[in-house]
């Protein structure tokens, strides 16, 4: 959903020079464990095993596909076959992401004025291109690169952040629009400038009041926008079923609560990782790493995909909690590890 890149092998996660830390657990060490539904974790895990090429995870996935769906069975598939590993030090850092459901036309109206754009021919990977306030302010425009046309610049830019969505045009289509890309430069927390601006405290800022406060302040919020100088282009996706999830980075439909974005630089895609999460709405969960995205980096950090649509938003977008989250690592990786530290 964040990123369009076909994963090919696992790495080992990456021992960062010692300040890098994993404990090996036993399975009866995860709150919850018993009475997940192991099924439908092991099915958002086979959706992308078959692209896991390293050779400790290949015949693990080939036995997968023959797993029995009965609960006993799938939970006993992954004691068998995994050891939980948690690496680095919890407190986690869960936040949560959705794919929107948004109004637009395939031209612009006067209704329907702000762009979203296909990747321009001329962005290579790695390259640093204009920033998001000269976007914004037509320094592609009138190229063609217009995919489609909003009603609301807050809706573009979270549309951005999301990685994807579905838009609804003005005859009736429904269009899927995916990552192609971005422009090269980092992506900035909006909420932490709030809080530097001093407009929020921490525990203020979620996605909802970004939104309210932007389109409540039309000059300063814009502005706030442009602090983030990253900007997302877009591709059409036609391949997909209504019921179908977003593409997430291993190129693949992601699962409304089974999939999570992650950093793979210490959390590898495919894996299975066990989630523990505190606050509102507590989760206790088998999930996959299938996806990435620009502001989430570091071993304890998710986002976790919670499905389509306004509900999801509004559930998603007040997400910001603590816990834990375990990697389920192949047997041998797992002990490895404690072996690199």
């Amino acid at each position: 959903m964040r990123r369009a890149l076909r994963i090919l092998c696992i790495p080992a996660v990456v021992m960062a020079a010692g300040s890098l830390s994993a404990e090996v657990l036993d399975f009866e060490a995860l709150d919850g464990w018993r009475d997940d539904n192991h099924v439908q974790a092991l099915q958002s895990f086979l959706a992308t095993c078959d692209l896991i090429k390293t050779p400790d995870w290949q015949p693990i996935c080939a036995m997968a596909a023959d797993v029995p769906k009965d609960d006993a069975s799938a939970r006993s598939f992954f004691e068998l076959f995994f050891k939980p590993v948690v690496v680095g030090n919890p407190p986690a850092l869960f936040t949560g992401y959705f794919e929107p459901e948004l109004d637009g036309s395939p031209t612009r109206t006067g209704r329907f004025k702000y762009p979203i754009y296909r990747r321009p021919p001329e962005l290579q990977e790695g390259m640093v291109y204009h920033t998001r306030s000269a976007i914004e302010g037509g320094a592609i425009a009138g190229r063609g690169l217009e995919l489609a046309w909003l009603d609301d610049p807050v809706d573009v830019y979270f549309l951005q952040v999301q990685g994807s969505g579905r838009i609804r045009m003005t005859d009736g289509t429904v269009v899927r629009v995916g990552y192609a890309g971005k422009n090269g430069h980092a992506y900035r927390s909006v909420g932490q400038e709030m809080v530097r601006r001093g407009t929020h405290s921490l525990d203020q800022v979620s996605a909802p009041e970004i939104a309210n406060y932007v389109r409540s302040n039309p000059g300063s919020g814009q502005d706030l926008l442009d602090t983030n100088p990253s900007y997302v282009f877009f591709r059409k996706i036609g391949t997909l079923k209504a019921e179908d999830g977003p593409i997430g980075a291993m190129g693949r439909s992601i699962t409304t609560l089974r999939s999570i974005a992650i950093d793979p630089k210490f959390t590898p895609l495919g894996t299975p990782v066990w989630i523990e999460k505190d606050g509102n709405r507590p989760i206790r969960s088998l999930m996959v790493a299938q996806d990435t995205g620009g502001a989430i980096k570091g071993m304890q950090r998710a986002d976790i995909f919670y499905g389509t649509g306004a509900d999801a938003g509004q559930a998603a977008g007040t997400v910001k909690d603590g816990g834990r989250m375990v990697l389920l690592l192949p047997i041998d990786r797992a002990f490895a590890m404690l072996e690199d530290e």
